[in-house]
């Protein structure tokens, strides 16, 4: 994940009051804030959470000083010729390359010293750094990127190298390297599929009906390797379609990579869904609604996060037309998801109710899921269809990573 994140400095302007008068002058106009707003904008983050060459999907972040924002636009320019498709969270505006975004009542306000997601966006154009965000008219600083080049002093191969003391190996929240499958883990590319309908070990069908919904194996769309599978899902009730295939005992990490062509709906949608044997035999549901991922528990009808527009905003949107990687991880009655190998704030169960994400979660007690098998595809709850794509599927006892 890139991060592209401007900083304000207190010596940038110490640098440009010593320079020369016309200098000075002609920087001044850029970087000089008023001490509230300088004060308010400590610094603005860009991160790129999806990027596909040709687009890329990011997110805004601010970061306050020791004055409070209440309420907020925020001005950048995209690279020439980029152009904004979507964006959520915002009143926005592009002209030419300049993108203005202004708040929408709701999370105008950012308290002193902390730091909130403002808004996502998804761009067709290269991911390029912005040079620099203006806070309410107030330019915030110089650009700078956060990832430090490699050290020339150190080799990564050289035994005497001593360890990065920021990383812990054994933190399950670091996601492994990517490479082979790690032992016990079960990892499915669907290279082995031999006819147009998935077999082997994956069956398609709903407990329900299956209706128009349809499930093929896919050659022309694929993650890796050569194939796919492709789920064409219908709208309203009974054109739900999954694969699926039983899961081994005690599995609780899970991975795969899914592409669709529907932006979410206001409605409720689901692609994952997992047999609860501690539930009844109810389902744990991964989809979406009010355009963004949840969890639904099919039992009671628990969201996760809650549908409030706070809850909403601590979740993000599946992008679509490019690959993304999902991975959850269900241990007792907690459960962590992420999203690109970022942890998504909204979809985290932990015990501890958090207001507006996981409060309403928490009113069923003793959940702790025994998952029965793993269920890829689409079920539509009102007029709403999608056509989707699943590959390298992967699910074990520890974090596989994407």
């Amino acid at each position: 994940m890139d991060v592209m994140r401007t900083r304000r400095r207190s010596r940038l302007i110490g640098a440009v009051a010593a320079a020369s008068g016309a200098l000075a002058a002609a920087t001044l106009a850029v970087v000089a804030a008023s001490p509230a707003q300088a004060a308010a904008c400590d610094a603005v983050e860009y991160t790129v959470v999806s990027d596909w060459g040709t687009g890329h999907q990011a997110t805004v972040s601010l970061t306050t000083g020791t004055e409070a924002v209440d309420g907020w636009t925020l001005e950048f320019d995209l690279p020439a010729g980029a152009a904004v498709q979507s964006a959520w969270n915002v009143d926005w505006s592009q002209s030419g390359a300049a993108f203005t975004g202004s708040d929408v009542g709701w999370n105008a306000t950012v308290a002193a010293g902390q730091t909130r997601e403002l808004f996502g966006l998804v761009v067709g154009g290269a991911a390029a750094q912005p040079e620099s965000f203006s806070l309410n008219g107030t330019v915030c600083g110089e650009a700078d990127q956060t990832t430090e080049p490699d050290d020339p002093t150190t080799d990564p191969d050289d035994p005497t190298t001593p360890d990065d003391p920021t990383t812990d190996p054994d933190d399950p929240t670091d996601p492994p390297d990517q490479g082979e499958c790690p032992a016990g883990a079960v990892c499915d590319g669907f290279e082995d599929q031999t006819g147009t309908t998935p077999g082997g070990d994956w069956t398609v069908g709903a407990p329900d009906c299956t209706g128009t919904g349809t499930a093929t194996v896919d050659e022309s769309v694929v993650h890796s390797g050569e194939k796919s599978v492709r789920v064409d899902g219908g709208a309203t009730y009974c054109n739900h379609v999954f694969v699926g295939r039983e899961l081994p005992a005690g599995t609780e990490w899970f991975r795969f990579y899914v592409r669709h062509t529907t932006a979410q709906p206001a409605t409720h949608t689901t692609m994952v869904a997992m047999e609860d044997a501690n539930d009844g035999g109810a389902d744990l549901r991964l989809g979406g609604q009010n355009g963004a991922l949840q969890w639904n528990r099919e039992s009671d009808d628990a969201t996760l996060p809650e549908q409030s527009p706070n809850g909403v905003s601590m979740s993000e949107p599946l992008p679509v037309d490019t690959w993304t990687c999902v991975e959850f991880q269900i241990s007792g009655g907690d459960l962590s998801t992420w999203v690109d190998g970022a942890l998504v704030e909204g979809l985290v169960v932990d015990g501890v109710p958090t207001h507006d994400i996981d409060g309403q979660w928490l009113n069923k007690a003793g959940w702790n899921p025994s998952l029965v098998d793993l269920r890829l595809g689409w079920e539509s709850y009102g007029s709403d269809s999608d056509t989707l794509w699943y590959d390298d599927v992967a699910f074990g006892t520890e974090r596989i990573g994407c």
